[in-house]
């Protein structure tokens, strides 16, 4: 039996996540290398809040959350290891954060690399909404693609 769960990420998973980001795409097709994800991962993200799904003892995947972006959380970093993609474990990390949003707040984003069909097809299963394209976001000749996930409007209407 697999032993899999989500627990907040500690420094001591720190070269376990910057392995799995930087052997993994799209983070490779974006230019990204082991050496940004040192420098974002230390010290531990700050302000964020940060999971990984442990399995069996070994950083499967990573989850980082930013509060407060627009009216909602912003998911900014979801990556899964490539030996462990297939398993569920992607969506698990999903669950586990939007419990944690949707508690506090009506909106999730994320965001996804028009190129990145397998993501893109990922969030709409989860139900996440293309919000739509921020061109040359990241690299020349590629867009970033602003998701939303809700659970209705963060108002009420009062008339």
């Amino acid at each position: 039996m697999t032993d899999q769960f989500v627990r907040p990420m500690t420094a001591e998973d720190r070269a376990a996540v910057i392995e799995l980001l930087a052997d993994s795409d799209p983070w490779k097709r974006l230019g990204y290398q082991a050496k940004d994800w040192d420098s974002y991962f230390t010290p531990l993200p700050q302000g964020r809040d940060s999971y990984v799904i442990d399995q069996n003892g070994r950083v499967a995947g990573i989850a980082v959350l930013r509060q407060k972006f627009l009216i909602g959380d912003y998911l900014e970093l979801l990556g899964v290891a490539d030996w462990a993609k297939g398993q569920g474990l992607g969506k698990r990390l999903l669950v586990h954060v939007e419990g944690a949003v949707f508690a506090r707040a009506k909106n999730l984003f994320a965001c996804v690399s028009d190129f990145n069909d397998q993501a893109r097809y990922f969030y709409k299963k989860q139900g996440y909404q293309e919000i739509g394209p921020m061109p040359n976001f990241l690299i020349p000749g590629s867009a970033e693609i602003l998701l939303r996930k809700t659970s209705g409007p963060a108002r009420k209407n009062t008339i």
